[in-house]
């Protein structure tokens, strides 16, 4: 068995692995990069970026059926899933290309291609083939899809995302299982393409929102499009043909057997940690096997072990994925002196329609004490002028200070609100400091003044 010893052993190559290896290497490192799966990151392989490339054909599908309010009559609207599924996985190869260019441009030397499993703190073995000594260690392996027990009877028939994006073709029919951010994009994506789309979900959660109003607000715009079911039981499944039955019941209504073509189980991912042999590291691990780590420092205990990027379960999203592996390869690189980092503003948006997002703090998080102000899409101008007049925008602020805490809101353009309001987070700005901000008009931005508006007079 060839041996290789390294500073820094980074096991996975997605986007916290490939950010931990150049941090550690600007530390001056050296490092080794160990992947076993497909090489690409999770967001262009099947996720942000294929998803993004599904839901932009079926904005302009609706746009194009939806355009008679505005004195405009489109002729019969005719979808070709060949071509949206074509451009889909095109555009996805090219953007996994640029992810392993970067890989196939590292020397030989400092990569490896197999599973990696710890023999110790120190040691790992790869592939059968390789055995790393490392001075410390970077787990960025990442997440897979969580697939039910009770799905695994449908065979081919449930798919997860990782399938969706390599159809040649959109099937007639979809129930969808989880009403997350998976589930809701893609599901409202294949919906106004035309696919027979039922979204079942098994609690009251709707695309992680947790302020109540806003949440209200989402719910009202969503059922008026989709077939949404929240509080959905499952009461069994089973393959038929070609086609998924399902039962399920929906509380105060009669219970529901129905067929699809597929079912696509976006009930959230698990972190790939099972093959990585812990137990065999003096890292202390939950019940179901998951290391206990600082957030600050992403050290796992007092190991030489880092973990980084979707496996820790914390921050699911590239851009804090690229922030993990920014720390966890310093740290790992300067190991044993290890800094806290100061993380940037929470920030997470769905992209859907309307769009979902929530920065700084969370409704269920704020102080007992905090103010809040809000505005209502339903008549705010630019909103009303695009028919994008659905939603309602909450903003919070620290009674006794006036800082800004955060916001969650639903309604148009909320990936752009989302962004300006997490660097007022960021920079803590007050409430009046935000007002004193440039506001132009007509734009949707006018609907965040009122909020803070609001929010200023509540504060009063």
């Amino acid at each position: 068995m060839r041996a290789l010893d390294v500073d820094v052993a980074i096991i996975g190559a997605g986007t916290a692995g490939l950010t931990a290896r150049r941090a550690a290497m600007r530390e001056g490192a050296s490092t080794v990069l160990i992947e076993g799966g497909p090489h690409g990151t999770t967001c262009a392989r099947v996720g942000c970026m294929p998803s993004k490339l599904l839901i932009a054909a079926a904005d302009v599908a609706h746009t194009a059926a939806h355009s008679a309010p505005f004195g405009i009559h489109v002729g019969r609207t005719h979808i070709d899933g060949r071509e949206v599924m074509s451009r889909v996985r095109s555009e996805r190869d090219r953007f996994v290309g640029f992810t392993l260019r970067d890989v196939e441009h590292m020397p030989e030397e400092e990569k490896l291609r197999g599973y990696a499993k710890f023999l110790s703190d120190n040691e790992l073995e790869v592939g059968g083939h390789t055995r790393v000594r490392a001075r410390s260690t970077v787990i960025a392996t990442g997440t897979r899809p969580n697939i039910p027990e009770q799905y695994k009877v449908l065979g081919n028939r449930a798919i997860v995302n990782d399938d969706l994006f390599d159809w040649k073709d959109l099937p007639e029919s979809v129930v969808v299982i989880g009403a997350g951010v998976i589930g809701l994009e893609l599901g409202q994506a294949l919906s106004r393409l035309g696919v027979r789309t039922r979204i079942l979900q098994r609690s009251k959660h709707l695309g992680g929102l947790r302020d109540p109003l806003v949440y209200q607000s989402a719910v009202a715009a969503f059922q008026q499009e989709l077939d949404l079911c929240l509080e959905a039981a499952i009461l069994g499944v089973r393959k038929v043909g070609d086609e998924t039955e399902i039962r399920y019941q929906v509380p105060g209504q009669a219970e529901v057997t129905e067929r699809f073509d597929f079912a696509f189980l976006a009930a959230g991912r698990t972190p790939s940690l099972d093959t990585l042999d812990l137990s065999q590291t003096s890292a202390e691990l939950d019940d179901r096997g998951r290391p206990q780590y600082d957030p600050n420092t992403l050290q796992i205990g007092n190991t030489p072990i880092f973990i980084a990027g979707d496996v820790n379960g914390a921050l699911p999203v590239l851009h804090e994925a690229a922030d993990d592996g920014r720390i966890a390869g310093r740290n790992a690189a300067r190991y044993p002196d290890v800094e806290k980092a100061d993380r940037r503003a929470p920030l997470s948006i769905v992209f859907s329609d309307p769009q979902l997002a929530a920065v700084g703090l969370r409704f269920n998080e704020l102080p007992a004490d905090a103010a809040i102000g809000e505005v209502d899409f339903s008549n705010q101008g630019r909103s009303r002028i695009i028919l994008k007049n659905r939603g309602k925008l909450r903003v919070y602020a620290a009674r006794d200070t006036g800082v800004f805490l955060g916001a969650e809101m639903a309604g148009p353009a909320m990936e752009h609100i989302a962004h300006l309001l997490a660097w007022c987070v960021q920079q803590k700005l007050t409430v009046s400091q935000m007002l004193a901000m440039p506001f132009y008009h007509p734009v949707i931005e006018e609907g965040v003044r009122t909020a803070l508006q609001h929010l200023a007079r509540e504060l009063q």
